[in-house]
C-alpha cells in the first residue's frame, strides 16, 4: 500500500504475476521504485465489483431462463434442413428414402439409390437438442420428421410438446 501526492491511499494489486523489478548498483539487488499513482483505490476496487455484481444480477435470469426456447428452435431448425435433405435426395433419384431407410440413407448411399451425392445430404444421422433421435417416417409422397420433445416420449405439451414438420411455426 502506498500514498499518493494527495495522500491517498492505493492499493497496488497484480494482474498477472508479480516479480519486482530489481536493479543492480554496486553488486547489491535493489527494489526499482515505484511510479507515482500506480495501483487503484479501495473505493474505485469496489465501485469495479458493485457494477459487475449488477451485470450479473440483471442479465443472468434472461440468459439461463431461455436454453428450453433455445432447444425448440434449434429442434425446429434440424427439422427444417432434414426435410431440405430429403427433398434433394428426391430430386437426385426419384424417390424419398424409405422410412425402414430412416436418415441414414440421407448420409450413406442406401442400395436403391441410383445418383446419390458423394458428399451425402447430412454430414451425419442428427439428434434433436436433448439427445433423442428424430423420427423419420415417409410414404413415398411426403416426409414426416418428428421430434419428441424434451420428455423423449410421444405427446406432452409446453417444452415436452411433440415438434413436427407438418405444422411448423
Amino acid at each position: 500500500m502506498m500514498t499518493d501526492e494527495w495522500g491517498v491511499r492505493r492499493f497496488s494489486l497484480p494482474l498477472f504475476s508479480y516479480s519486482p523489478r530489481l536493479r543492480q548498483r554496486r553488486g547489491i539487488a535493489r527494489r526499482a521504485p515505484a511510479r507515482a499513482g500506480a495501483g487503484f483505490t479501495l473505493i474505485e476496487i469496489m465501485v469495479v465489483v458493485f457494477i459487475l455484481g449488477l451485470l450479473v444480477t440483471l442479465v443472468a435470469p434472461r440468459i439461463i431462463g431461455r436454453t428450453d426456447e433455445a432447444r425448440v428452435f434449434k429442434a425446429k431448425a434440424d427439422i427444417k434442413a432434414i426435410e431440405e435433405a430429403a427433398n434433394m435426395f428426391k430430386l437426385d433419384n426419384g424417390f424419398y428414402p424409405s422410412s425402414a431407410e430412416g436418415l441414414a440413407a440421407l448420409v450413406q448411399a442406401p442400395p436403391r439409390a441410383k445418383k446419390f451425392n458423394p458428399d451425402g445430404y447430412l454430414p451425419k444421422v442428427p439428434v434433436d437438442p436433448w439427445g433423442n433421435e428424430y423420427v423419420y417416417m415417409s410414404d413415398g409422397r411426403q416426409v414426416v420428421v418428428l421430434s419428441f420433445g424434451a420428455d423423449g416420449v410421444e405427446g406432452g405439451e409446453g417444452y415436452n410438446a411433440d415438434i413436427d414438420s407438418r405444422n411448423l411455426d
